[in-house]
């Protein structure tokens, strides 16, 4: 069985799930703008900073989940108007941010990133000429509000003479991405279109690298922390003396907190966290969560969230896709999978362990909501294992 919860572990979980906005902060929801369900959800997207978000459906209700009483159609509305956008900022992983901050992110990590690439465009046979023939290809055809879906814009780029074969199409995406010319916007069907970031979203705030590295720290911290420099490092791939440089410049909007030992930084505006019960520890109920969520995959290591026996079954055969997960206080107990149709969705419930029965009440719950973002009913396929000989205080944190 998986053990408990040490009372530090406890704390760090409590104090990341309200940092990223998955639970309230100090219970409640007050630090959260306000305005319609589009502006919600960018400013979810502003918290993080960045969300992962290389299945496009699964991360619309990353942001749904943290912006409560929104719904799919919120943040479509959100792509669609230019609050939001979806590239590779970091990591050449596609992620969910504003524009604005896109473009600063990409000012700190593009070169190093596309670098990285180098071996794999010769690999592919792609050189100077080819991007630059895509470069004035996207430039021409996307100008004056041109959207293309991901098979349009490699048809464009076959008739401006680039070959696509392959894997190429989908590297020059992420070239001219890289190079800030493109990004995924508006929805187009159940996916998104390419368009031009300067038309798209045109730019704001403009930052210096040195006010950029600062940004990007605190902007982590604020969104992921209670958090060390080193999981900021793996996150965004910002060298240790990049972070190190990032860091004195916000040094003074940071606190620290000590847990197991450990010196961990979060940003003092980050919010105050709630208070542990009478008992010392305070419930932190249960949630639904996507695949490739940050909530695991905001910092390199996955404990104490996820119980290392069961780290395989979230990443089935290693193959890199993360599945959608079950988390009862705090701790990832399970993943699931749903089927949708036009009239209804069904889950279906895959625990580790037995559930109890308040944490499988706690779970249906969040499905409810799940359904409410959809816009549509839910059924859950199958009755999962019940475990009745769960004493009270295990129960305790998913009922709260």
């Amino acid at each position: 069985m998986t053990r408990r919860l040490a009372p530090g572990e406890h704390t760090l979980l409590r104090q990341r799930l309200e940092s990223q906005w998955v639970l309230p902060v100090g219970g409640e929801e007050r630090e959260r703008p306000g305005g319609d369900g589009a502006s919600r959800v960018a400013a979810v997207a502003g918290k993080l900073l960045a969300l992962q978000a290389q299945d496009f459906g699964q991360s619309l209700w990353a942001l749904g989940v943290r912006a409560p009483g929104t719904t799919r159609d919120d943040v479509s509305r959100a792509y669609d108007e230019g609050l939001i956008v979806r590239s590779w900022p970091m990591r050449g992983t596609l992620h969910i941010t504003t524009a604005d901050d896109l473009r600063w992110m990409l000012g700190v990590t593009a070169t190093r990133t596309v670098a990285s690439i180098a071996a794999r465009y010769r690999a592919l046979g792609l050189g100077d000429d080819d991007f630059r023939r895509a470069r004035a290809a996207a430039a021409h055809e996307l100008a004056g509000g041109g959207r293309a879906s991901r098979e349009e814009f490699t048809a464009l780029l076959e008739r401006a003479g680039v070959d696509t074969a392959g894997q190429r199409g989908v590297h020059l995406i992420g070239r001219l991405a890289h190079e800030g010319l493109i990004c995924w916007g508006p929805t187009h069907g159940t996916q998104q279109a390419l368009v031009l970031l300067d038309e798209w979203a045109p730019a704001g705030r403009t930052l210096s690298r040195e006010e950029a590295l600062g940004e990007f720290v605190l902007r982590y911290l604020r969104g992921h922390g209670p958090a060390t420099l080193k999981d900021f490092c793996w996150w965004s791939k910002v060298t240790v003396a990049e972070a190190r440089q990032g860091l004195a410049r916000v040094r003074d909007q940071l606190g620290a907190v000590t847990i197991d030992g450990v010196e961990y930084l979060r940003a003092l505006d980050a919010g105050t966290p709630a208070a542990p019960s009478a008992s010392g520890r305070r419930g932190l109920g249960a949630q639904v969560l996507p695949g490739f969520d940050e909530y695991l995959l905001g910092y390199p290591s996955r404990q104490p969230a996820l119980p290392e026996p069961y780290a395989d079954r979230i990443v089935p055969g290693n193959n890199g896709v993360f599945l959608p997960m079950l988390v009862v206080d705090g701790v990832v107990r399970g993943t699931w999978r749903r089927r949708v149709t036009t009239s209804s969705v069904t889950v279906t419930l895959d625990p580790f362990e037995p559930l109890t029965a308040t944490a499988r009440r706690a779970l249906e719950r969040d499905f409810a909501r799940y359904g409410r973002f959809l816009g549509l009913p839910v059924r859950i396929d199958e009755a999962v294992r019940i475990d009745e000989t769960a004493s009270a205080d295990e129960a305790t944190g998913a009922g709260s």
